[in-house]
């Protein structure tokens, strides 16, 4: 297994993607053939799937789960929920000066009070006043990315969200979703792509890089995923007839990996904490689209588990050098698995 030291690389901060562009699709797509390095245009995943083939896209919505709140001493606290638990409770991170203990209450948004619960782990149990989803949306603002420096506004409200987005829950985005508009989507189905979805509430863990030298000593963040009978057999059906199984970020491919490791995948619900390194040998997922990485992160670790770490090294430095737009709004890849 390799060191946190061989998943480091230097990028300059200016391809750091601050904002979307103007359309969805317009992106930039580096296609990863063999040893090839190909530039093309997001649109060209049309070209490059065949009729016939799955596309796996996971449905989460991103909630407003980032609030600002005054504790009833008056200091400041600002809370990013986690997790819905229930209709009433999360699980959420508090940062303040001084940590508000077990019964406290907390103004949120001016508008309504939350009373802090038991701890978690790292995370506070926040019981609300009324419907926690109603509440969210209402008073909630979106949380953006930690490298991305402006405060969300309208525009990021519809851009940082699939447009196929169905179950709230997730605090980041599944970002490698963000590129496809309904004309995109149109023009594969068109072609005989068949679509399937899985859902993943994508936590804020997905940010945080690794800081263990030695990764066999780093705990996963743990996130939900759901994956009905009607997935399980459109990817039964396209392995049976040949087709590839194209996860659409790394989020699909977790899913879709967490419920395969039985061998087989299976419908169901459950947390997943499964982290893929170098190694690793995949069940179900052929083909992945996915946007660029943070260094040391987990996720670089998995494309490079599943294209080849020096493929993945490769293709990095070469999007550096050909200037493509890193990480959630920026350009994206397309990676086929290597055993």
């Amino acid at each position: 297994m390799h060191s946190l030291s061989d998943y480091d690389f230097d990028l300059p901060p200016e391809l750091i993607a601050q904002t979307p562009l103007a359309e969805r699709s317009a992106s930039r797509l580096l296609h990863l053939d063999g040893e090839q390095l190909i530039d093309r245009q997001f649109t060209d995943i049309v070209e490059q799937l065949n009729a016939g083939d799955l596309l796996v896209f996971n449905d989460t919505r991103v909630l407003k789960a980032r609030f600002f709140g005054i504790k009833e001493t008056g200091g400041k606290v600002e809370v990013l929920v986690e997790r819905v638990v229930d209709d009433r409770t999360v699980h959420a991170q508090l940062r303040a000066s001084k940590s508000p203990p077990a019964g406290a209450r907390i103004r949120l948004a001016d508008a309504f009070d939350v009373t802090v619960g038991e701890r978690v782990g790292e995370f506070y149990t926040l019981q609300f006043p009324a419907n926690v989803f109603d509440l969210i949306d209402a008073h909630g603002r979106l949380p953006l990315p930690p490298y991305i420096e402006h405060d969300a506004d309208a525009f990021d409200e519809t851009r940082y969200q699939t447009v196929y987005a169905k179950h709230a829950g997730a605090v980041a985005a599944p970002t490698a979703g963000l590129h496809f508009d309904q004309a995109l989507l149109e023009q594969l189905r068109q072609k005989g792509i068949v679509f399937a979805y899985v859902t993943l509430h994508v936590g804020a863990g997905t940010f945080q890089p690794v800081r263990s030298e030695n990764l066999a000593e780093h705990k996963m963040h743990s996130e939900w995923y759901t994956i009905g009978q009607a997935t399980v057999d459109a990817v039964r059906g396209t392995k049976a007839a040949g087709g590839k199984v194209i996860a659409v970020g790394t989020t699909s491919l977790r899913a879709l990996e967490s419920a395969s490791q039985s061998g087989a995948l299976q419908a169901g619900s459950a947390d997943t904490a499964l982290f893929i390194t170098p190694g690793y040998r995949f069940k179900t997922v052929d083909r992945l689209i996915t946007n660029f990485h943070l260094p040391k992160s987990t996720l670089l670790m998995l494309v490079s588990a599943f294209a080849g770490y020096d493929r993945i090294r490769a293709a990095y430095a070469h999007a550096i050098a050909q200037r493509y737009r890193f990480f959630s709004y920026g350009d994206a890849m397309l990676l086929t698995y290597t055993a």
